[in-house]
């Protein structure tokens, strides 16, 4: 109970507080709301009313809203970060579209449209005889906290052009439910080029290494220098105000003492978000197997929410190369052929357990509520 105080901030520190049910921070001087708020697990009841919030549409729902309402907003990003929130009230509109027709009798109609979906199946941990474990070091608290990763097998990107449109949608994903990567930043892997186990970490900007995807090994520190001399003289160049491609996410490491990494077993650094990738386990036309990883400094819930999107968009492309082949009469070989009764063959995601140094669960994905916001375009086998 902190009413009628002169609280100005609430800090991104309060989802440390698992516990927490209770909340009553009104009459302050509150401007933000973090959306760390949104994950503690536990919290039922807050009062927020009687603040001056810069997000008028938030300070409307403090008023008239219930806490889990508040919390999803929350949770989505609030103003200008809505597009999780608006990607899932999507989904909700397709289901009530669905049962409307359900109600009206045209069950075929569905039985066609679900057995068109595209099919993923969970592998969980208990069944994988070499589950895959990211293991988490306290340092990142601070950075770049949040992380969820999983594997994805079966994928292909060997036909025409289906290796350029993966990373193009890579690209778009991180311009939109990213929102230019600031609030979440995805990376891709070749499985087979990964030696696990996998560390997610900290390391000083004079002593983080990196192999960036198309360069030489380079510290970090130097390697930001090198792209803001690069960006200025791109700007310079085209004559613009600002700063375009990997550039413009500079300015996200700006006065971190450490930058988060992802280690391998052979204490190579394979991911530095939100800047690069490593060129040791780039993606080619060959990769079948895939580790995907989604790094947050703002949720857990992000990451969760990007990695659905994620998974979907990669069996859309999946399933439109497998179409495209059989369309073109490619003689190009595949681990399984190429027929209409393949065409629907499932994706498998494996789950990745994330834990901390001591080896307790931080976050399993997928998780059983996982994938939900995508489940109208997918049929998960769980």
């Amino acid at each position: 109970d902190a009413a009628d105080n002169e609280v100005a901030e609430l800090g991104a520190d309060i989802a440390a507080l698992p516990a927490l049910k209770s909340l009553d921070v009104a009459n302050n001087q509150l401007r933000e709301l973090p959306a760390a708020l949104a994950d503690c697990p536990r919290l039922k009841e807050a009062n927020f009313r009687g603040n001056q919030l810069r997000d008028k549409r938030l300070e409307k729902m403090v008023n008239g809203c219930q806490t889990k309402a508040i919390l999803e907003y929350l949770r989505a990003g609030g103003r200008g970060k809505g597009k999780v929130e608006s990607a899932r009230e999507d989904v909700r509109k397709k289901k009530r579209e669905k049962q409307q027709k359900k109600d009206s009798g045209d069950g075929e109609q569905d039985e066609v449209e679900e057995a068109s979906k595209l099919l993923v199946k969970i592998l969980h941990v208990s069944e994988n005889p070499a589950p895959l474990v990211v293991k988490v070091s306290p340092g990142v608290k601070d950075v770049r906290a949040f992380i969820v990763c999983c594997v994805l097998k079966g994928v292909n990107l060997k036909p025409g052009n289906a290796l350029k449109r993966f990373l193009t949608m890579q690209t778009k994903l991180h311009e939109d439910i990213c929102e230019k990567r600031t609030v979440a930043t995805i990376a891709t892997h070749d499985l087979q080029l990964v030696k696990a186990p996998l560390i997610y970490d900290v390391q000083p900007p004079d002593e983080l290494k990196i192999m960036p995807l198309g360069r030489k090994e380079i510290k970090a520190k130097d390697l930001l220098r090198q792209l803001q001399l690069e960006a200025e003289e791109q700007r310079k160049q085209k004559k613009r105000q600002n700063v375009s491609g990997l550039h413009r996410y500079l300015q996200l490491l700006d006065g971190k003492d450490n930058y988060p990494c992802l280690v391998d077993a052979e204490g190579a650094v394979i991911s530095f978000p939100p800047i690069t990738n490593s060129e040791k386990t780039k993606i080619r036309k060959e990769t079948r197997e895939l580790f995907l990883e989604v790094t947050s400094d703002t949720s857990l819930q992000i990451c969760k929410d990007v990695m659905d999107t994620l998974i979907l968009k990669i069996a859309e492309l999946n399933r439109s190369a497998l179409e495209n082949r059989e369309g073109s009469g490619s003689d190009m070989e595949l681990d399984a052929p190429c027929g209409p009764g393949n065409m629907n063959l499932p994706l498998v995601v494996e789950q990745v357990r994330v834990v901390d140094t001591d080896g307790n669960l931080k976050v399993l994905y997928p998780s059983k509520t996982d994938l939900a916001t995508v489940s109208s375009l997918l049929t998960v086998i769980r």
